[in-house]
């Protein structure tokens, strides 16, 4: 069992940043299940992974950690007033999870967690009701203090901006970061870094001198040589394979650049116009130049939207292959059985994202949690199989439809499993109850006419007769190898025979030893009934001719 440790480090110091390196901390968990508003998960993954202890612990106080700290110290003693108990900050880990609490008793059954004061937040406490972002932060800390509850406040330090509501261990919470943090270890040991660059700029575009047209009757003066030469280069350096986020940028930047000259253009030959009529090279270039222009910004405008279709296309994939590795993998491990899990929903979680960061976040997010879901889902079949496979040997030809049956829950499956099989006992006890019924009367009617046609004779021949006839007669119940473990019990021999009673012993004597024991049990094959009930009868038969 995984031990719960309370450790002595001083804020700051090399031992503290490393420990927030290496171990998985409650402030951490809202990023590492996607639910964090500041922090994505493929941040915290490219953090932990990168960073040495000084620049994640730096990188933790940036991005993740409020200044709520900075007004801590203020709150605290409201807190204490309210729970009229001592607190103290402390760092505890199980495993490799840790907490910070920002204060704890001595007693460890309260522990405290203070944000400063946030609109929205204290809203949402007053109302009762703490906001999914915070849960995972406030239920690590519980599970990792082992206190049994947690006062969550918010404020500024004064009485006036304070509001705080309790938060309780919830196993269903406890259970998802431990799988959740299992899985963020697993990515973090095949985690390949990548860049995570800001936000996007568009570059500064290559300018084009402005056309400039003097007209007096025939065209006087332009730029028009210098203006074509500039703008067919430009259209030339256009860039049309879009793959980043700062290609869709520059993209979108040159389109409204491109329909701004297409304008600029026009104005300027309208212009031109107004003054001369008799100005064909003016009008053939500045129209070349902005068809020029137009062509190459409609077929950018198609590319910026066929591209980012590809390659979020072609990243849903990805994860869709990922995610169906891992199924069948699971699948392969269980054998008999397969998870019957739903495909995490990869398109929806994207809608809507401009980037191609944010879509990559979202989607190896929702990756994560879908393995999650389907690890919980094979632990479940496993531990249900555990139990079922006992039975199978004897039973599983009752179980041609384990694969539906397994997906119920645990004590659904359990009560059908236990429910089939003892109906099925009590078929085969029918049948063998039925059996040896009939051989009882077979022997009886044989006997009955084996005494009419003797009658006259002696009692020697009539008696070998008779024996001979019985034994034919009870020959129609013939010994069977038994085809299952012996279950038939002793006493339920006896409840069958009733009012007969048998002893071990006396089966023995009979020629039917029992097949094992289970402690003071004697236990019989199922096999083994008809036998004795022939056997009973011969002996009975024998005795009423001895007797004769």
């Amino acid at each position: 069992m995984t031990e719960r440790v309370m450790h002595n480090l001083v804020q700051g110091s090399d031992e503290w940043m490393a420990f927030r390196l290496n171990h998985f901390g409650a402030s951490e968990a809202a990023a590492m299940l996607g639910l964090s508003s500041k922090v994505k998960r493929t941040e915290l993954l490219h953090a932990k992974h990168t960073g040495n202890p000084k620049e994640f612990s730096d990188w933790v106080q940036k991005n993740i950690l409020d200044y709520g700290h900075e007004v801590e110290a203020l709150a605290r003693p409201i807190v204490e007033d309210i729970i009229g108990d001592d607190l103290y900050p402390v760092t505890y880990s199980l495993g490799r999870m840790s907490a910070s609490s920002d204060g704890l008793t001595m007693g460890v059954d309260t522990s405290f967690e203070h944000k400063q004061w946030n609109d929205a937040l204290a809203a949402s406490i007053t109302d009762g009701v703490l906001p999914e972002e915070h849960m995972p932060q406030a239920q690590q800390v519980l599970m990792v203090t082992g206190a049994e509850r947690l006062i969550f406040a918010c404020s500024d330090g004064t009485r006036e901006k304070f509001v705080w509501l309790e938060v309780l261990p919830d196993a269903a919470w406890f259970a998802r970061l431990h799988a959740g943090w299992a899985q963020f270890e697993k990515d973090l040991a095949e985690y390949e870094p990548k860049e995570l660059a800001e936000k996007p700029q568009a570059e500064a575009i290559m300018a084009l001198p402005a056309l400039a047209v003097q007209i007096r009757g025939e065209v006087v003066a332009s730029n028009l040589p210098a203006f074509k030469s500039a703008a067919e280069q430009f259209i030339a350096s256009i860039k049309m394979d879009l793959k980043t986020d700062e290609d869709f940028v520059n993209a979108d930047a040159t389109v409204k650049f491109c329909e701004a000259k297409e304008k600029e253009i026009a104005i300027a030959m309208d212009a031109a116009i107004a003054q001369m009529s008799s100005i064909d090279e003016l009008m053939r270039t500045g129209k070349h130049v902005s068809e020029q222009l137009r062509a190459k910004r409609l077929a950018l405008s198609s590319q910026i939207e066929l591209r980012k279709k590809q390659i979020k296309e072609s990243a849903i994939a990805e994860r869709r292959q990922k995610y169906a590795a891992h199924v069948e993998a699971l699948n392969n491990a269980l054998g008999d059985v397969s998870i019957v899990v739903a495909t995490p929903d990869f398109a929806g979680a994207i809608k809507g994202l401009k980037t191609i960061a944010s879509a990559n976040d979202k989607l190896d997010t929702a990756l994560a949690n879908g393995k999650i879901a389907a690890d919980a889902a094979a632990r479940d079949l496993r531990g249900k199989l555990d139990w079922y496979r006992p039975h199978d040997e004897a039973y599983g030809f009752l179980f041609r439809d384990l694969q539906q049956l397994i997906q119920k829950p645990s004590d659904d499956f359990k009560l059908v499993v236990t429910t089939r099989i003892e109906q099925h006992k009590l078929a085969e006890d029918h049948r063998a109850r039925e059996a040896a019924e009939a051989a009882v009367r077979a022997a009886a009617q044989a006997t009955r006419q084996a005494a009419a046609q003797t009658e006259a004779a002696s009692v020697a021949p009539a008696a070998t007769n008779t024996a001979a006839v019985i034994q034919g007669a009870l020959s129609i119940v013939s010994k069977r190898p038994p085809n299952s473990a012996p279950t038939l019990r002793l006493g339920q021999i006896n409840e069958r025979l009733a009012p007969v009673s048998l002893t071990a012993d006396g089966l023995a004597t009979l020629g039917i030893p029992h097949a094992a024991t289970d402690k003071a049990a004697k236990l019989y094959y199922e096999d083994d009934f008809p036998r004795i009930c022939n056997a009973l009868v011969q002996h009975i038969l024998a005795v009423m001719e001895v007797d004769a």
